[in-house]
């Protein structure tokens, strides 16, 4: 009698699909005779997790895991460090901000060396550049699909980040950017790099990352460049932004009231102090006038400014900073604001501002905000 073959079901056979995936990338991350210039961080492996150990610069062990979830490699593994290591927890906090196709343990183990190399100042190890070349030959930067494509989908493998790509990406980084903001983003790469050796990191992994992106947009924009905004970073501090805000409607009394201002007091801008919290861009930044002194335009005592926008209640991290600054530009305009020349200096401070902004937010969270007729803008 014959006997009935089992059919494997369906989590049977990603399983299995999932150990022969394992054992591909266990022959290239641990190889037999590993050489002093090819890192070998795995040290152990099962079906489900990793376990890399890494050598710190001062030869102390950062030991990171990765727990490797059912739905491998729709859903990325899961990364957590067991040491106290700042540098070793802003490599697996950029782990967990990577795209959905770089889902591949190889690929994240290989971004994650890269990532504490360059944190740490020191060269990525030579086989580490060499990775692309090596998974061609084991034929594993793609897989054939059959039509079990659900199934084989867990085997396919994708490797993008080459040289060209990176240079490329570089390449777009600095275009349209000029040579003194450009050594502006350097010193804060090289000041983000100093502070994770230290130990002494400001702000998030997130929000530092956004922040730099807004600063690129910033200095290649059109308005930037033809003086209608400028940004000043406070003592070279990614979270804290002086904004000049220079021109503004050409017919409203406010943009009158800033060439009087220019006559009388040699400036030519109106102030702003911008504020970035380590939860950005998920918070909006806290934004308020330092100077002049303005009657209307929705600017508050203290100088904080009233828009909804600038409230957890209306703010979108989708949100640009440069749209900010014009909206900005345009409450005041809508506002009627005028410059109110011979008033004290000290009308306007941080803590003042504060006061009346949470006042602000606690009456319209109780009564809602106001929208103006359309005619009114």
């Amino acid at each position: 009698m014959l006997k009935r073959m089992k059919i494997p079901t369906l989590l049977e056979r990603r399983k299995a699909n999932r150990l022969i995936f394992f054992y591909k990338v266990v022959e290239w991350l641990v190889p037999a005779q590993p050489s002093q210039d090819f890192l070998t961080p795995v040290r152990q492996y099962k079906l489900d997790e990793v376990n890399c150990e890494f050598l710190g610069t001062k030869n102390e062990s950062l030991k990171i895991i990765a727990n490797i979830t059912e739905t491998y490699p729709q859903t990325p593994p899961i990364w957590f460090c067991e040491d106290d290591n700042v540098v070793a927890t802003a490599a697996v906090e950029r782990l967990a901000n990577l795209a959905a196709d770089k889902n591949n343990i190889l690929q994240q183990v290989r971004i994650l060396v890269t990532e504490l190399c360059s944190l740490s100042n020191v060269g990525s190890p030579a086989g580490l550049h060499s990775l692309d070349k090596k998974l061609e030959e084991k034929g594993m930067l793609s897989v054939e699909q059959s039509s079990e494509s659900e199934d084989e989908d867990e085997l396919h493998y994708d490797m993008e980040e080459d040289h060209t790509s990176n240079d490329q990406k570089a390449k777009e980084e600095v275009d349209g950017i000029d040579t003194e903001n450009l050594a502006v983003l350097a010193r804060l790469k090289q000041s983000q790099r100093d502070e994770y050796l230290k130990g002494s990191v400001s702000g998030s992994v997130q929000a530092t990352d956004r922040l730099m992106k807004e600063l690129r947009e910033i200095y290649r924009s059109e308005s930037f460049k033809k003086g209608v905004f400028t940004v000043e970073l406070v003592n070279d501090s990614l979270y804290e932004w002086h904004i000049r805000l220079k021109k503004v409607d050409p017919d409203s009394p406010l943009s009158q009231d800033l060439e009087c201002y220019k006559e009388k007091e040699n400036r030519d801008h109106i102030l702003l102090s911008c504020s970035f919290k380590e939860n950005f861009p998920f918070e909006p930044p806290f934004i308020r006038v330092i100077m002049p002194v303005l009657k209307g335009g929705y600017v508050l005592g203290g100088g904080a400014i009233c828009m909804e926008l600038l409230t957890k209640q209306g703010w979108s991290s989708a949100y640009s900073m440069e749209s900010v600054i014009y909206q900005i530009a345009a409450t005041l305009v809508k506002g009627k604001a005028r410059i109110l020349f011979g008033a004290s200096k000290n009308q306007y401070s941080l803590v003042r501002a504060q006061q009346s902004f949470k006042s602000l937010v606690q009456i319209h969270e109780k009564n809602g905000w106001f929208t103006p007729p359309q005619e009114d803008g």
